[in-house]
């Protein structure tokens, strides 16, 4: 009857994929695209891997998955920008006014 039998554990499922060459690539044009651009990465969670965010200095932004936090340091050193880590700094002011601008007015975005 197995009443009494264990169960195997299920393996943890992840949702998400690892980050790939089209994210780097992604993330690569966006710096060489925008000026004063940094990067803020973003702590992996129960659904996502890690993540940069890269803000320009007008407050537009992009997110990818990247390979850990030290490969979004590398990413950052490679590309000459600044990094920050969002846990300890938050989200540039910058942002949040790029993103009620698009809310107001998206016909312009």
């Amino acid at each position: 009857m197995g009443l009494f039998r264990r169960r195997k554990k299920a393996r943890a499922v992840s949702l998400d994929r690892a980050a790939d060459r089209a994210d780097l690539e992604h993330l690569e044009g966006f710096v060489r695209s925008r000026r004063g651009v940094e990067a803020y990465i973003e702590p992996r969670t129960t659904v996502t891997e890690t993540t940069v965010m890269l803000i320009a200095d007008d407050g537009e932004w992009t997110r990818r998955r990247i390979d850990g936090p030290d490969g979004a340091r590398r990413f950052a050193y490679r590309m000459g920008i600044p990094v920050y880590d969002v846990a300890l700094m938050g989200y540039p002011q910058r942002m949040r006014d790029y993103n009620e601008r698009r809310k107001r007015r998206p016909e312009l975005f």
